[in-house]
């Protein structure tokens, strides 16, 4: 059975078909136009282009998104792509594409993709966190999105910075209107703004490398907080993985620095829990979209 995913992103959206094995049989991108009717026409369009590349029509499509759907009201909350919030997408995206769709957190869609056969298969408890243009985290248990009953589980990345220190305290303003959530200290733009000279992320991570200072010290202050951010995770659900996307899964000193990090302030005698980069890369959001639907599921 063929599956269609979108991933709907803040500067883009991807559809993709996939087989029962998982693998690509088309990808399709277009700039995300950032409107909402706009994007319901563009996710029709991209869906039609891969199921035309395909040769074959989904009965389904799974869409990640950047929020949660109240499971109160049917409608979009806490979507960074703001124009979502408040309206029924969807059901709207139903009648548009005359099928049914299921929605998940983009996160979520990371961490089931990671569970079925990435960094994290085989695993029962998947922790999987977007360091991208924002700062998301979602859990896959045996497989399959964990929710919970709010539907809103693993909305990590507007919680508070952990033992922030005085000069951390109160923290920027987020857009959600509160102050030092975690989007603030550990997404891209976040240690950007923390460097302080214009530079992107991954040319900050170069200066460190090569011995500038004032880059290491920013790659330091990152992995600090990220760890501290980690810990509570570590705390609440100990998972028995940590999977890391979005642009600063790039950075591979992540992998090497961040679990020692992590121990000293987990409510234990140490952990060994492994965190690596998602497997699929930017192919995962995609990919866990197609794989919101169980395969029995007709």
């Amino acid at each position: 059975m063929m599956r269609i995913g979108v991933d709907y992103g803040g500067t883009k959206i991807e559809a993709a078909a996939l087989d029962a094995e998982g693998r690509f049989l088309a990808r399709v991108r277009a700039p995300n136009p950032r409107g909402y009717e706009s994007s319901i026409e563009a996710i029709a369009r991209l869906v039609a282009q891969a199921e035309a590349e395909a040769g074959g029509r989904a009965p389904r499509v799974g869409i990640g998104i950047p929020g949660s759907v109240s499971p109160r009201t049917g409608l979009i909350r806490n979507a960074n792509s703001t124009w979502l919030n408040g309206k029924a997408f969807g059901a709207d995206l139903e009648a548009r594409l005359g099928r049914p769709v299921r929605l998940a957190n983009d996160a979520n869609c990371l961490a089931v993709s990671e569970a079925t056969d990435g960094a994290g298969a085989g695993e029962a408890v998947v922790f999987a966190a977007i360091l991208g243009t924002g700062c998301g985290a979602g859990l896959a248990v045996d497989g399959r999105p964990l929710a919970g009953r709010n539907g809103v589980a693993g909305e990590w990345g507007h919680m508070p910075l952990p033992w922030a220190s005085a000069q951390e305290h109160p923290g920027p303003v987020c857009w959600c209107g509160r102050r030092g959530c975690l989007e603030q200290w550990v997404s891209g733009p976040a240690f950007e703004r923390d460097h302080g000279e214009g530079l992107s992320a991954a040319a900050i991570v170069d200066r460190a490398r090569a011995g500038d200072a004032a880059a290491t010290a920013a790659l330091d202050r990152y992995v600090d907080r990220l760890a501290r951010a980690l810990a509570v995770v570590v705390d609440i659900i100990d998972p028995d993985i940590i999977v890391l996307g979005g642009g600063m899964s790039n950075v591979s000193e992540l992998y090497a620095r961040l679990p020692a990090a992590i121990s000293p302030h987990v409510f234990g005698d140490g952990i060994d829990t492994p965190v690596r980069p998602a497997r699929h890369g930017d192919s995962s959001g995609v990919r866990g979209a197609a794989w919101l639907w169980p395969s029995e599921q007709p």
